[in-house]
C-alpha cells in the first residue's frame, strides 16, 4: 500500500511518543505490521528498538551480538547450539526467526563510474532468449552481443547454442560489423573464455587465446562480483530484450538475425550515446572507428570439428542428425568438418561427403550417389551368393553357368530360375537335369526343366510339392545332400551262427 505522509506521522508519533508496541499500531491504523516497521526503519528506528516485546532470547542478547561480530558468517544452527548450551529454553525455528534481526549486515559497496578510451574496449556476453523449433529439434536461442565500450554501438547475433565455435564465430562477424578491433575485450567467467579460476590465476580456453593472436586483441575476464566492469553488455543485452526482441515476429533463425542487423545499423546506432547524450552513438563511433584495430586479410578457421565413428550403417551423426558416407566406409573414424552452411566429412584429409546442414533433429541427409552405390554392391552381394549356394549344391553348376555367359544368357536370371528348381526338386535331381542340359550344349532353365520333367517321367515321381518357407531367410537357403541308401541294407542281415 502507498504510505502517505499523515500515516507516516502517525506511526512514528505512536511509536516515539506514546510508546505502543508495532502490533499495537498496525491494528490501530488497520496496516500490516511490516509497514509499520519498514516506516520506522527508513527513520533510523533499529530493529533491536522496534522488537519492544519481552523475550526469551533477551539475556543471552549480549553473548549473541558479540559472537556475530567475531564470527559474522556462523550459522543460526551453530549458534542455536551455542546458546542452548548456555540455557536458552526456545525452540530452533523460532531462534532462527529472531537471530535476522541482530546479524550485523554488509554495508553496501559503492562502485566507480569506469570510462575508457576509443578504440579501447569492448565487452562480450551471451543472452538466452528462449527456445525455438526446427522439425522435430527444440533448441535454445542464444544471443551474442558485443558492445564497444566508448561509443556503445552494439552488435546482435543469435545461434542455436553457445558452443565455443560460435562464440568465435559471433567475434568474426563482429568485427566485420565494427570494421576494426578492440584492443581489449572483456568477458564474464564463461567457459567459453574462461576454463578454470582460482583468484587471479587463470586458465583461459586454448581456442579463444589462438583466436586472439590471430585477431591481436587481448582476452581480459572481468574481476570475480565485480558487475559494474561489464555493466555495459549487460545493458545492451537488456535493451536487446526489451527494444528489439520483445513481441518480434520472426520465421526462422535468418530471418530473425536479418531483422537484427537492420536494427543494429538503424534504431540502436541512432539512440543518444549514455556518456554524451547530445550525440548519438553513430556519431560517437565515427570518432571512435579511427582508433579500431585493422582487420587482417585472412579470417580464423571457426569451423566445428568432430571425430565420428561410422556404425553398420553408412552415416556419420553429427548433432542430432545423421549425414551418408561411403559404403566402405563403415567401421571407421572419420572427421566432421562444419560450418552453418555444410557439413563436410574427411578421411584423413580426403573429403568423403559434403552436405547441406541440418538443424533437425534425428533426420537423415543423404547423397544420392551414396545410397545408389550400396543398392548395386548389396544387388551384386546377392547374386554373389546365389551362385556359392548353387555351386555347392550341384557339382556341375560352375561350367553350367560359365557355358551360359559365353553364350549371353543373364547369370542373375539363370542364376535365380535354377535355385528355385533347387528348392523344388532338390539337389539331386537338378544336378542329373543340369548335366544333361550341359552335355546337350543349352545351358538354359528351360532346357533344365524338360529334363527333370523327362526324369521324373521315367521314374514316376510325383511332381514336387511347395516347400514351408521359414521367416529365417538362413534356414531356407540350407541344402542338404541325401546320403546313399545302399548300406543300410546291412542292418537286415542275421548275424552268423558261432558254435561254441
Amino acid at each position: 500500500m502507498a504510505i502517505t505522509d499523515e500515516l507516516k506521522a502517525n506511526i512514528l508519533r505512536y511509536h516515539h511518543v506514546e510508546k505502543w508496541r508495532v502490533g499495537t499500531i498496525a491494528r490501530h491504523l488497520g496496516i500490516h505490521h511490516t509497514t509499520v516497521k519498514r516506516v520506522l526503519a527508513e527513520t533510523g528506528v533499529s530493529k533491536h528498538s522496534i522488537l519492544v516485546q519481552p523475550s526469551m532470547i533477551d539475556p543471552y542478547l549480549n553473548f549473541i551480538t558479540e559472537t556475530l561480530e567475531r564470527f559474522p558468517t556462523l550459522t543460526a544452527s551453530r549458534l542455536y547450539d551455542m546458546v542452548v548450551e548456555r540455557g536458552y529454553p526456545g525452540s530452533r525455528d523460532h531462534f532462527r526467526h529472531l537471530i535476522a534481526f541482530y546479524r550485523p549486515k554488509k554495508s553496501a559497496e559503492a562502485y566507480l563510474r569506469l570510462r575508457t578510451l576509443p578504440g579501447e574496449q569492448a565487452q562480450v556476453d551471451w543472452g538466452h532468449f528462449g527456445y525455438i523449433t526446427i522439425g522435430k529439434a527444440k533448441r535454445p536461442l542464444m544471443a551474442f552481443v558485443m558492445v564497444l565500450s566508448y561509443s556503445r554501438k552494439i552488435f546482435l547475433q543469435f545461434y542455436l547454442n553457445q558452443r565455443t565455435e560460435n562464440f568465435l564465430r559471433g567475434h568474426e562477424q563482429a568485427f566485420t560489423f565494427f570494421e576494426g578491433i578492440p584492443r581489449v575485450l572483456l568477458y564474464d567467467n564463461l567457459k567459453s573464455a574462461v576454463l578454470e579460476r582460482m583468484g587471479d590465476a587463470i586458465r583461459f580456453n586454448p581456442k579463444l587465446l589462438d583466436f586472439a593472436a590471430h585477431y591481436r586483441f587481448e582476452p581480459r575476464p572481468v574481476a570475480v562480483y565485480r558487475g559494474n566492469e561489464k555493466g555495459r553488455v549487460e545493458r545492451a543485452i537488456r535493451y536487446v530484450r526489451d527494444n528489439f526482441f520483445a513481441a518480434r515476429q520472426f520465421s526462422g533463425l535468418d530471418d530473425l538475425n536479418h531483422q537484427a542487423r537492420i536494427w543494429c545499423e538503424t534504431y540502436a546506432v541512432d539512440r543518444p550515446c549514455p556518456e554524451d547524450r547530445n550525440q548519438t552513438v553513430r556519431e560517437v563511433f565515427l570518432q571512435e572507428k579511427e582508433r579500431l584495430i585493422a582487420l587482417p586479410d585472412n579470417p580464423y578457421p571457426c569451423n566445428e570439428i568432430e571425430e565420428v565413428r561410422i556404425g553398420k550403417t553408412p552415416y556419420a551423426r553429427f548433432d542430432l542428425n545423421d549425414y551418408s558416407v561411403p559404403h566402405d566406409k563403415v567401421r571407421r573414424i572419420l572427421t566432421v568438418k562444419a560450418s552453418l552452411e555444410t557439413v563436410t566429412i574427411l578421411d584423413g584429409c580426403d573429403i568423403l561427403a559434403s552436405h547441406t546442414r541440418s538443424f533437425d533433429k534425428g533426420a537423415q541427409i543423404e547423397d544420392e550417389s551414396h545410397i545408389a552405390s550400396l543398392a548395386a554392391q548389396k544387388h551384386h552381394a546377392r547374386t554373389h551368393r546365389g551362385q556359392n549356394r548353387l555351386t555347392h549344391a550341384i557339382d556341375c553348376a560352375r561350367d553350367f553357368l560359365d557355358s551360359a555367359a559365353g553364350l549371353g544368357y543373364s547369370l542373375n536370371s539363370t542364376t535365380s530360375q535354377l535355385l528355385s528348381l533347387l528348392d523344388d526338386y532338390g539337389a539331386s535331381l537338378l544336378n542329373e537335369a543340369m548335366g544333361e542340359a550341359l552335355s546337350r550344349g543349352v545351358p538354359h532353365p528351360n532346357a533344365v526343366r524338360q529334363s527333370l520333367q523327362r526324369i521324373m517321367d521315367e521314374k514316376n515321381l510325383r511332381p514336387p510339392i511347395t516347400p514351408l518357407l521359414s521367416l529365417d531367410k538362413r534356414v531356407n537357403e540350407l541344402v542338404i545332400k541325401p546320403h546313399a541308401l545302399s548300406g543300410y541294407g546291412v542292418l537286415n542281415q542275421p548275424e552268423p551262427f558261432e558254435e561254441e
